[in-house]
């Protein structure tokens, strides 16, 4: 997923926000899951939610107003419940490594329990 740097993603030094990069990190996913078919509206529709459990980010180097970053999802890992994101954001112009990241989500019921992933799910995921 390309990402333009706004303004309004910046601090007062024209430096990418750290807390900025986390909806980065879920655009990707989504985009990931909406290339698989599956949709946010799809998953409530059944009585299921997908959070964010875990979050581990390593800040690589900075991006800036005016710069352009490519943002990637990759699922390392799908256990029960689970589901483990590898995630980047590289500069468009150098390739330059700008953050990684490791995030969990888990499936939560309408009681917000975990719940296992459906197998129709599962299989879209695999694909």
């Amino acid at each position: 997923m390309e990402k333009r740097i706004y303004y309004h993603d910046t601090d007062a030094g024209g430096i990418v926000y750290y807390g900025q990069y986390l909806c980065y990190l879920e655009e990707a996913r989504t985009e990931f899951l909406e290339k698989r078919g599956l949709t946010v509206e799809e998953f409530k529709e059944r009585g299921y939610v997908y959070v964010v459990r875990q979050c581990n980010v390593s800040y690589r180097s900075p991006a800036r107003y005016g710069d352009t970053v490519l943002c990637d999802a990759k699922l390392k890992k799908m256990g029960a419940s689970q589901l483990v994101f590898d995630q980047t954001v590289h500069d468009k112009k150098d390739g330059r490594l700008i953050v990684e990241a490791e995030v969990s989500l888990v499936c939560l019921n309408k009681d917000f329990k975990p719940t296992p992933i459906p197998d129709d799910l599962r299989a879209k995921l695999g694909s």
